[in-house]
């Protein structure tokens, strides 16, 4: 029975003999979840001598009480199972009520959720159980994006000055499992040379908000509305602004305009994409020239209209900016998805 908070996670989940055999962990931040969870069942299965089994809602398609089957039945050749599954249509609270309030298992359950209400049921179950606990996963402090450099950087065996520090800290903090990996890919770069500089962040390390920014953007362009909304979730709730989004993509899409206008006028796509300032990262030009080939001007057009819309209403209601935004990116989703079924 433990509601453990976000500034608690750290220290609840280091002393591993006090985890109880099912935990919860939830919140806006989805990388720093999937982190948390991942490093809890290697932990146990190492202590445990056992296999991590990981199961999400097709998993149970067929065999809806699979998980209380495994966490039921010993394991073969030893050891204790670690049962890692995403909450879904299946996997919710009614579902594992009966297991979790029973604590009558043989091997441990960890749960992954988004963003949860103290009363949704989930939540609920977790934090009120004997044999449970339910931790918060919200966007990094700076106290804990400076822990977690540290940890990456003496793992890989590089120093970094402070000032390099300080610099790197502002460009983290979006999303856990992003922030880890800029500041991995950092460690890979500097790895036989002298401490990390300041000019070393800059040509390494993006902002994380402008990284996510661009995965926004790319979703709802490329059709992905439902990853677009959740990523515009993460992001306001890691502190951006959600009138901050819909510019993000009135500036995309503008780009995309300027982009087919040249095309349709007779330059090949290859020309209009080199002409392009800023030029689009190596890595997202493939993407974008795709949403070039869907979109044509008409519904480009029509997308500028929609996004122009949003945006006068947000600077009018600010209140209902997240929503807005929202509501643009399932509407540009949907948008995009239609053009790729004409074509």
């Amino acid at each position: 029975m433990v509601a453990v908070k976000a500034h608690q996670a750290e220290a609840f989940l280091k002393a591993l003999e006090r985890v109880p055999p099912a935990v919860l962990f939830y919140g806006s931040d989805a990388g720093l979840v999937s982190e948390r969870a991942a490093s809890l069942a290697r932990r146990l299965a190492e202590r445990e001598g056992g296999e991590v089994l990981r199961l999400d809602d097709a998993d149970l398609e067929t065999e809806p009480a699979r998980i209380s089957i495994e966490l039921r039945t010993v394991a073969m050749f030893g050891g204790r199972k670690i049962v890692r599954a995403t909450a879904g249509r299946r996997i919710n609270a009614n579902a594992l009520k009966p297991l979790v309030e029973a604590g009558e298992m043989e091997g441990f359950l960890i749960v992954e959720a988004g963003n949860l209400r103290p009363d949704e049921g989930l939540r609920a179950l977790f934090e009120k159980a004997s044999g449970a606990a339910a931790v918060a996963c919200f966007p990094d402090e700076a106290r804990d994006l400076d822990a977690m450099v540290g940890e990456v950087l003496r793992a890989a065996g590089v120093e970094i000055a402070p000032e390099a520090r300080k610099l790197l800290l502002t460009r983290l903090g979006a999303d856990r499992a992003l922030s880890r990996a800029e500041v991995e890919k950092l460690a890979l770069f500097a790895r036989g040379g002298a401490r990390i500089g300041e000019a070393d962040v800059e040509a390494v390390v993006g902002d994380a908000a402008e990284l996510a920014l661009d995965r926004i953007v790319l979703a709802a362009g490329s059709g992905r509305g439902a990853d677009a909304v959740t990523e515009c979730d993460r992001i306001v709730a890691a502190g951006e602004s959600a009138q901050g989004v819909i510019a993000a993509l009135q500036r995309h899409f503008l780009r995309l305009h300027r982009l087919r206008s040249g095309h349709d006028a007779g330059r090949s796509l290859d020309e209009v994409m080199r002409a392009l300032r800023p030029a689009p990262h190596f890595k997202q030009k493939a993407e974008i020239e795709q949403q070039c080939r869907n979109w044509d001007l008409a519904r480009l057009n029509a997308a500028l209209a929609r996004i122009g819309d949003a945006a006068l209403a947000a600077r009018r209601n600010s209140a209902l900016e997240s929503t807005l935004a929202e509501h643009l990116l399932l509407e540009l989703g949907a948008l995009a998805q239609d053009k790729r079924k004409r074509a």
